[in-house]
């Protein structure tokens, strides 16, 4: 963020706590079918070292005690990893649910970079949340570099909710 930029919090819209409570529920839903596959996956590693070893032709091939051992320092490894992935990315998208604001930036356009053949036009911002925004094409025909927009993202998570 530049010196000459502007910040502010204002309250979430309807449409923008609609967009954040559908991200946070997708979210979620990726979280608990990664948990699950991770969980089916340290039962299933133990397994298959087992039958590996059975036909490496070793003695004692199954043992109660290492699939156990094995299962569960799988299972805590994921289980921390996947613990801490939940309260460093998702938890801030829970704290913008809960204080329901919103952070305006506004910045100066920096460069402006059209894809006419996909359909696409950019701005490149001074911002350090975000340094792009696809913009419409009439807004790029408007907007000139060095000119101000102004960008709403969420205050915690900084999932980018538009601009102006």
């Amino acid at each position: 963020m530049s010196d000459a930029s502007i910040r502010y919090d204002e309250p979430l819209n309807p449409d923008n706590l609609e967009v954040l409570t559908q991200k946070e529920a997708n979210e979620r839903g990726q979280y608990f079918k990664v948990l699950r596959a991770l969980m089916v996956a340290c039962i299933v590693i133990p397994l298959i070292t087992s039958w590996y070893r059975e036909y490496e032709g070793a003695e004692n091939t199954f043992s109660f005690v290492r699939f156990f051992v094995t299962s569960g320092t799988l299972l805590g490894i994921c289980g921390a990893a996947t613990y801490f992935s939940y309260r460093a990315y998702h938890s801030k998208l829970l704290m913008d649910l809960r204080d329901r604001t919103k952070t305006v930036e506004t910045n100066k356009i920096t460069r402006k970079v059209a894809h006419p053949s996909g359909n696409a036009y950019y701005f490149y911002t001074d911002s350090k949340t975000k340094l792009s925004i696809e913009v419409s094409p009439e807004d790029f025909n408007a907007y000139n570099e060095g000119d101000e927009v102004s960008i709403e993202f969420a205050t915690n998570s900084r999932h980018y909710l538009g601009y102006f």
